[in-house]
């Protein structure tokens, strides 16, 4: 009987030292995959704030699309504003004689263009009727 259990002694230092190696691999391994899971949540995190379409990106044409909107708004004026001017050159004589005179610089009858130095048009009408 003393041989049984001295046996079962035994065993039971040996089983008590497995079960502290098989709990140190253990703990080893859960601080690696939680290292591991760590870093890849930090590379998933910077990838999403610095990747080809992460936030930053986001943030840039976010702010395009705003400027886009803007010159769309101001470039529908401005479409808006030159065909009022195509009707009034197609309906309105006087509209037609203003843009003769002050683009192509035609006069009526009579009438001179007086080039002045030092002004910022640089160009005046001088009538001189009954000449």
């Amino acid at each position: 009987m003393e041989n049984v259990q001295a046996n079962s002694n035994e065993g039971w230092w040996l089983t008590r030292a497995v079960a502290e190696a098989r709990s140190r691999i253990l703990g080893w391994r859960r601080r690696a995959a939680t290292l591991g899971i760590g870093a890849l949540a930090l590379v998933m995190a910077y990838g999403v704030v610095f990747g080809h379409n992460g936030l930053f990106v986001y943030a840039q044409k976010r702010a395009e699309a705003k400027q886009l909107e803007v010159q769309q708004v101001e470039l529908k004026r401005e479409n808006e504003r030159l065909k009022e001017h195509a009707d009034r050159l197609q309906n309105d004589p006087s509209a037609i004689e203003h843009e003769a005179r002050e683009e192509l610089h035609y006069t009526r009858a009579g009438e001179v263009i007086v080039t002045l130095p030092m002004q910022a048009s640089g160009v005046a009408i001088v009538s001189r009727k009954g000449q």
